[in-house]
């Protein structure tokens, strides 16, 4: 009789499979076959390979069937109507030409062949079960200072982990900054801005004014991807804060230049403050409908300041009786122009005021100009040298934020808003060679943007105030004469 035993092997039963043998021709074939496969998936996936294809089988036809002649005179004419288009048209040669070409050839020899390396090294792919994830690139476009490459993020990554990795992107790429942007309504995408040639290192001219300041902004800076920044002043306050020597004369003159029009046309009035004695502002008095600069022979030298304020605040409440229950944004007309009130140095009003009665009147006006305002046509333009809360207590009252070279690193995040620097925002490592350079934050937009503002001369400023000397002149001629008695009104 036989029993069965209970004795389990463990040990797993070795099988070897016969071999398959393929001969090289086979193998070759296969490997062959497979990359002819994906060529055609990309070609038909991809509309520009698949143009390329299309139009090299064109050729290859008309060679064949009319020689290459046709060929020869096509490419002729191809190659003056782009000559012709960019000597014309630039700026439609540049966004229809030279920047997709720019792109396709950035994409495929820069940062497609680099892509998985860099991801790898900068800490941004994942391996799950022995397979690796690598985050895609959605596309490239190009400009002449920057590349922005479009990422899809894998799951559980943030924008704060590609923040993180962006020095060590710049370096694998070959490019001086790399920032990070997020896409308004797409979660799971990013761009990562590349700077190739920084075009603020060069001093930006007056920019030209627009058709319609108050509607698209005002024209006053050059951003890092080359593009025009354009500052939104209507409904909203704006803080400039930087150092000594950092340019926030240029960020206020230009901000001035930009409202000349409007002013001659009595859209917009101009009520300036500075407390510098009218030595920085003084030059654009003919644009101003009030200037304050203080009298330093009177002892109420910081109250002309606080009344100057309180007119202002005035002005503001009898516009929301006015306006209630009819608008919740204030229009600029002739009839109730928009009242932009310039303050070229806020702590001298709210932080190292002598008169205390003068200095608590002062932070009064400034914090319910600042929170009630914008909605009536009354902004506030001020500048600062020191953001902390003891020199500027209303300061989170402002939408519109820029943070010119600062002192300190956390300066940075005091003035733009916590985390900024984290974001790319290192006002404090701009180098004193570019004032005027500096970074914006505007409530509504996560990233702050690098700019810089065009530099207003002596020149430019008498140049801008031609005009109003004319008008000066012939009213005072027309005084003298005894013909009429009209004042030279905001002029004089």
């Amino acid at each position: 009789m036989r029993y069965s035993s209970s004795r389990v092997d463990d040990q797993p039963v070795r099988t070897i499979a016969p071999a398959v043998k393929l001969s090289v021709w086979a193998v070759a074939g296969g490997w062959i076959a497979r990359k002819l496969c994906r060529l055609i998936v990309l070609i038909v996936t991809t509309p520009a390979a698949l143009a390329t294809f299309a139009l090299a089988v064109g050729v290859a036809w008309i060679w064949h069937r009319f020689g290459p002649w046709p060929i020869i005179i096509a490419l002729a004419l191809t190659l003056a109507g782009l000559v012709v288009w960019r000597v014309r048209w630039p700026a439609g040669f540049l966004g229809w030409v030279r920047f997709p070409l720019r792109a396709w050839r950035r994409s495929w020899f820069v940062y497609r062949r680099r892509w998985v390396p860099a991801m790898d090294t900068a800490g941004l792919t994942l391996t799950r079960a022995g397979d690796e994830y690598v985050p895609s690139i959605i596309g490239v476009r190009s400009t002449l200072a920057v590349d922005r490459v479009g990422v899809r993020m894998l799951p559980g990554q943030t924008i704060e982990d590609y923040a993180a990795a962006a020095p060590r992107l710049a370096q694998t790429f070959g490019a001086p900054v790399c920032r990070v942007r997020s896409i308004s309504g797409r979660v799971h995408e990013l761009d990562l801005w590349l700077l190739v040639d920084d075009p603020l290192t060069r001093t930006v001219d007056p920019i030209p004014a627009a058709a319609e300041p108050l509607v698209d902004g005002l024209p006053v800076a050059l951003a890092e991807d080359g593009t025009v920044w354009s500052l939104p002043l209507v409904g909203s306050h704006t803080l400039v804060v930087g150092a000594t020597g950092a340019g926030k004369g240029s960020v206020i003159w230009s901000i001035i230049c930009q409202l000349a029009d409007p002013v001659r046309t009595g859209v917009v009035k101009l009520w300036v403050i500075d407390p510098k004695g009218g030595m920085e502002l003084a030059a654009g008095r003919p644009l101003f409908d009030r200037f304050c600069h203080g009298d330093s022979t009177s002892a109420a030298y910081e109250t002309a300041f606080a009344d100057l304020l309180d007119d202002a605040v005035l002005i503001m409440r009898r516009r929301q009786d006015r306006l209630r229950g009819v608008t919740r944004l204030h229009t600029p007309s002739t009839d109730e122009p928009l009242i932009v009130l310039v303050v070229d140095e806020l702590a001298a009003l709210t932080g190292w005021t002598l008169d205390r009665t003068a200095k608590k009147r002062m932070e009064a006006a400034l914090g319910l100009l600042l929170s009630q305002g914008r909605a009536v046509g009354v902004v506030v333009v001020g500048a600062v040298q020191d953001p902390r809360k003891e020199v500027l207590p209303m300061r989170d009252l402002f939408p519109t934020r820029i943070a010119l070279r600062l002192n300190e690193p956390e300066q940075v995040n005091l003035t733009i808003g916590a985390g900024a620097r984290n974001r790319g925002a290192l006002a404090d490592q701009i180098p004193d060679s570019l004032p005027g350079v500096g970074y914006v934050a505007v409530d509504g937009i996560a990233e702050p943007v690098r700019v810089r503002f065009s530099h207003i001369t002596d020149q430019h400023i008498d140049e801008l105030l031609t005009p109003n000397r004319l008008t000066l002149e012939l009213v005072t001629e027309t005084d003298r004469s005894g013909e009429t008695d009209t004042e030279p009104g905001v002029a004089a």
